[in-house]
C-alpha cells in the first residue's frame, strides 16, 4: 500500500476518467455565489454555448447538478405519462435499463433487444413501430460495458418518419466521436466521460419538439425535470455545482482549443493501437472491431476479468475496469477516452495486461 501511496495511479478506465491538472486548478479556486452572483450565470451561458459546438446543435444544452444517470432519468420523467408507449431499442445493459425508468413513471415499455456485442436490431424496430403508437423511443450511442458503438441514423431516421421522440444516451460517446445531435430530440452527455472533467454534471441536448412534449406533460418533479432549466434567466432551479461547473469550463476549453476533429482522430489511433496489441496477444474483442467504440476498448476474457484487473492495478498501478452484469469476470475494458485517448498511455496499459498475461 505504501508503494502505491507514493504514485498517481494511472486511470484507464471508460468512466470516471483522468482529469488534467488544469481542469482540477478550475475547479479548486475560490467560486462565485450561484444563487445571487451574477458571474455565475454568466459562466453557465458560456458553458452551454462551448458544449453547443461539441454537441453540434443550435438546440437549447442544459447542464443538470447530477451524475450522468440523472439525465436519463430526467429525460424519461420529462416526457413520458403514465400509459404511454415507449420504445426501447437496446444491446446493452444501459439500453436495456431505460425500460426500468419508464415503468417508474408509469409508461409501458417496449422492448427490442438484440444479443450484447451484437448491432441494434433494425428490422425489429421496424417491424415495432407498425404495432404501437410510441411516443417516445431511447436507445444508446455507445454502450460501455460491452465497447458497443452502435450505428443509430438508421433509426432516428424511422423514428423522425413516425414523429416519435428519440432520446439517446450519448453519456459515453459525446467528446469522444461525433453523436448525430441534428437527429436526436433529447441527446444525454456527463461530465465524467470523454470530456474528462469530474464526476457531477449531466448535460443534455433539447430540441424545441422535445421542449414542446415536456410543457404539455409539465412534469410534478423537481430535480428529475428538464422543464425548470429551460430558461434560467431568474435564477437556476436549486444551487448549482459552481466548482463542478468551473470544472467543465476548463475541459471543453482544453477539447475546443484541441479542436473536435484532432480529438476525435486521437480517439481513433488510441483504439486501433490498443486493438492492435491486445490482436498481438491473442485477446478477443467483444464485440468485432467494427462494432467497437472509440472510446472503450472491451477485451472478451471469461472468468479471468477481475483477476487481471486486480493484478495490474498492484503491480503497475493501472486502474481497469470490468464487465457489469452477468458479465462483470468475462468482459476487461481499458477507457481511451478523454485526457487518456493518448497512444503512449495506451501502450502502458497494454504492456502491463501483456506482463500480467504472461
Amino acid at each position: 500500500m505504501a508503494r502505491r501511496s507514493e504514485h498517481r495511479t494511472m486511470l484507464m478506465t471508460p468512466g470516471p476518467t483522468a482529469v488534467p491538472d488544469q481542469v482540477r486548478e478550475a475547479m479548486a479556486t475560490e467560486q462565485p455565489n450561484p444563487d445571487v452572483d451574477p458571474a455565475f450565470a454568466d459562466r453557465y451561458e458560456a458553458v452551454t454555448d462551448k458544449l453547443s459546438r461539441v454537441y453540434g446543435t443550435d438546440d437549447d444544452v442544459i447542464v443538470m447538478g447530477g451524475e450522468g444517470i440523472l439525465g436519463l432519468e430526467a429525460a424519461i420523467a420529462s416526457t413520458i405519462e403514465p400509459g404511454d408507449d415507449v420504445l426501447v431499442v437496446a444491446n446493452g445493459l444501459y439500453g436495456e435499463g431505460f425500460a426500468n425508468f419508464v415503468e417508474s413513471y408509469g409508461g409501458n415499455p417496449k422492448v427490442v433487444a438484440a444479443p450484447r456485442g451484437q448491432p441494434l436490431d433494425v428490422e425489429g424496430v421496424t417491424e415495432a413501430l407498425g404495432t404501437s403508437d410510441f411516443k417516445a423511443a431511447t436507445m444508446v450511442h455507445c454502450d460501455t460495458p460491452t465497447g458497443n458503438h452502435n450505428d443509430i441514423e438508421p433509426i432516428l431516421d424511422r423514428l423522425a418518419d413516425r414523429e416519435i421522440l428519440s432520446i439517446v444516451d450519448a453519456v459515453s460517446s459525446l467528446g469522444g466521436t461525433p453523436v448525430p445531435t441534428g437527429k436526436i430530440d433529447i441527446a444525454l452527455g456527463a461530465s465524467q466521460k470523454a470530456i474528462s472533467a469530474p464526476t457531477g454534471l449531466t448535460t443534455a441536448a433539447v430540441s424545441d419538439r422535445a421542449w414542446d412534449v415536456i410543457e404539455e406533460r409539465d412534469p410534478s418533479s423537481l430535480y428529475t425535470s428538464f422543464l425548470p432549466w429551460k430558461d434560467v434567466s431568474e435564477g437556476f432551479p436549486y444551487t448549482h455545482l459552481a466548482a463542478n461547473v468551473a470544472a467543465l469550463d476548463g475541459a471543453l476549453d482544453l477539447l475546443l482549443d484541441e479542436g473536435l476533429t484532432a480529438v476525435y482522430d486521437r480517439h481513433e489511433r488510441a483504439a486501433q493501437r490498443c486493438r492492435q496489441r491486445g490482436g498481438e496477444m491473442g485477446l478477443d474483442l467483444y464485440p468485432a472491431e467494427e462494432l467497437s467504440s472509440p472510446t472503450v476498448t472491451a477485451f472478451h476474457v471469461p472468468g479471468r476479468a477481475t483477476e487481471i484487473q486486480r493484478t495490474v492495478a498492484d503491480r503497475h498501478d493501472i486502474t481497469l475496469a470490468t464487465g457489469l452484469g452477468d458479465m462483470a469476470d468475462d468482459i476487461l475494458r481499458v477507457g481511451h477516452m478523454g485526457y487518456n485517448a493518448n497512444v503512449g498511455k495506451v501502450e502502458r496499459t497494454m504492456d502491463a495486461i501483456e506482463d500480467v498475461l504472461d
